[in-house]
């Protein structure tokens, strides 16, 4: 596969990660409401896809970037790119586990895994903090993460470093 193929916008428009957050919230509580474990299949998917190539692949964020936002009013709000896969990474690493533990039979496990999801998804949807992002910019400050990975970051860093 081409390295085009598989790869992550350099910037994201801001509206389109809180719609597809906001698909996410739905996706994941229809699981907490009728405890299918095949429910969790296409959330853990979107997040793989979405990590490994941005929109091209996730069915929730090419409605949300083919159909929904090319609908809204406004300019787009373009955020940096890598933070964003980031915070996909930590949603496919939750909602990988939530299925795995669901198909073990530990539903409770997968229902209270979902709602941390729940929860992240929410804090972007509902008030636009990303929290894999915040954490992200946080790796960056602490050095484990290097700055070249996220120029756009630098001033964020810069100022989580002062504090």
């Amino acid at each position: 596969m081409s390295t085009k193929l598989l790869s992550f916008p350099e910037s994201v428009d801001d509206r389109a990660a809180r719609l597809v957050a906001t698909g996410v919230i739905v996706q994941s509580l229809v699981f907490v409401v009728f405890r299918e474990w095949w429910l969790l299949a296409p959330l853990a998917y979107g997040f793989v896809a979405r990590v490994a190539s941005g929109p091209r692949f996730s069915p929730l964020a090419l409605l949300v970037t083919r159909v929904v936002v090319p609908r809204l009013a406004g300019d787009p709000r373009l955020v940096a790119g890598p933070p964003k896969r980031f915070a996909q990474a930590i949603g496919t690493l939750f909602s990988v586990v939530a299925l795995v533990l669901a198909v073990l039979g530990a539903e409770t496990a997968a229902v209270v895994v979902t709602l941390l999801l729940v929860g992240a998804a929410s804090l972007e949807a509902v008030v636009g903090f990303c929290l894999g992002c915040a954490i992200f910019n946080r790796l960056i400050a602490w050095g484990v993460v290097p700055e070249s990975v996220c120029r756009d970051c630098a001033d964020i860093t810069a100022r989580l470093a002062a504090r």
